[in-house]
């Protein structure tokens, strides 16, 4: 089998392989400029057919890294990414073991990350729920999140339920709406309803 013509696409550092004048597929640079590859080589079979999986392993574990350098991301959120651009399950699962060697991927350390972020902002049941959502194992966001005190969370709801209340009349529906919209945001009724009195005492 020969190698008929290597053609760069566009600025980047890929190129399409041509062989026996067919298009093999797409090259990263890195990995022809590793074969010394040439136009006017001839190789057998079982060496092109070695390229394209040492070739897809090498542009699957290069896009997980551009990814990972932008925004953190758990193992199930960077599988489904791959899967979305259409690599192979076997490149898929060599980047994400390599990944998770090199410690760029790393799902408690995410979750421990997403909590600080959120802590002030989310009730834990929101956290837990979008963290489920990502990829994270339960047991693990119930042990990060025993980090936030019960008084955090008091905290948090009692902001909430000030900027509901803001401009608000207090009366029977305004309760009722008040409890409904804390409630979707995940927290429980002891702290709703220690928040709405707060509230109601504030205006006293």
């Amino acid at each position: 089998m020969k190698i008929t013509e290597i053609k760069k696409i566009g600025k980047g550092q890929r190129y399409y392989l041509y062989v026996d004048d067919e298009c093999l597929g797409i090259m990263e640079a890195e990995v022809l400029a590793r074969h010394n590859l040439k136009t006017g080589q001839q190789l057998d079979k079982q060496f092109f057919d070695d390229l394209i999986v040492e070739n897809g392993d090498y542009a699957c574990f290069n896009r997980s890294l551009s990814l990972l350098a932008k925004v953190m991301k758990t193992e199930k959120q960077l599988r489904e990414y791959l899967s979305e651009k259409k690599y192979p399950k076997s490149c898929i699962d060599k980047a994400v073991d390599k990944l998770k060697d090199y410690g760029y991927i790393n799902d408690q350390a995410f979750c421990e990350n997403y909590v600080n972020l959120s802590g002030e902002s989310k009730s834990k049941r929101k956290i837990k729920f979008e963290l489920l959502q990502k990829g994270v194992k339960n047991e693990l966001i119930d042990q990060v999140l025993e980090k936030l005190s019960d008084e955090n969370e008091r905290q948090v709801c009692l902001k909430f339920a000030q900027k509901f209340m803001k401009n608000r009349e207090i009366d029977v529906k305004t309760k009722q709406k008040f409890y409904n919209h804390l409630a979707s945001k995940g927290f429980n009724f002891s702290d709703i309803s220690q928040a709405w009195e707060e509230v109601i005492n504030d205006r006293n």
